[in-house]
């Protein structure tokens, strides 16, 4: 079974480099979509590759960058997918057993959704995929999930793409026992951790959970 972990930098925000640094894992392949080179140089990365149009890089990033030993995958501008989509891809093909997206939230909010919707891509199923900037995780729950964190952390609930039957929860404030989280209702929302780690399941249906560390760090995962 493969270890590949795999950092993608988004060119969304990144509220802080300290927080970011301590997603960074010895080992890890480094892809960036396009503008989220600059978070990687911020933390001292060099990208393996580098995907995307190119269109949000300075030129002298982009030519350092072109100039050194990176694989790039330069796409036109006019295309259907997202540069992040596409790192996506691009990190798919390498069949990893994790990837972490990081720099996919904050910003412009139609980039958020879009970026948060591509957990749903039914080739993560099997991977372990999340979206995280060092103080926030979302992660897609399909059916169980385990949250590492620290008592006092915020955990949301979000159905997506319709109804989910929750079973089970554990290790948070207000328990969920047999209950089904509607889009058009705020239910599970702001939870809280009350352990070092939080337990899911769900009989049908798929969650969003955004879990929001209380000490801005990911150190604890």
């Amino acid at each position: 079974m493969s270890a590949l972990r795999i950092l993608i930098f988004a060119n969304g925000a990144l509220p802080s480099l300290d927080a970011a640094r301590s997603l960074v894992r010895s080992g890890d392949v480094v892809i960036c979509a396009d503008g989220g080179a600059r978070h990687a140089r911020a933390l001292g990365l060099t990208p393996d590759a580098l995907i995307g149009d190119l269109d949000s890089l300075e030129s002298l990033e982009r030519a350092r960058l072109l100039a050194g030993n990176v694989e790039v995958r330069q796409h036109p501008h006019d295309k259907d997918e997202t540069d992040l989509e596409l790192a996506l891809n691009y990190a798919l093909e390498r069949d990893p057993a994790s990837i972490v997206i990081v720099g996919a939230l904050g910003a412009r909010v139609d980039h958020t959704l879009g970026n948060i919707s591509l957990l749903s891509d039914t080739r993560l199923a099997g991977c372990d995929c999340c979206l995280d900037d060092g103080i926030e995780r979302v992660v897609l729950c399909r059916d169980r999930a385990e949250i590492k964190g620290a008592p006092g952390d915020l955990v949301s609930f979000v159905p997506w793409g319709g109804p989910a039957s929750v079973v089970h929860t554990a290790g948070l404030r207000w328990p969920l026992s047999g209950e089904t989280l509607i889009p058009e209702r705020s239910r599970g929302i702001s939870n809280e951790m009350v352990s070092d780690t939080a337990l899911v399941q769900i009989e049908s249906g798929q969650v969003l959970i955004v879990h929001r560390r209380r000490l801005q760090t990911a150190a604890s995962r």
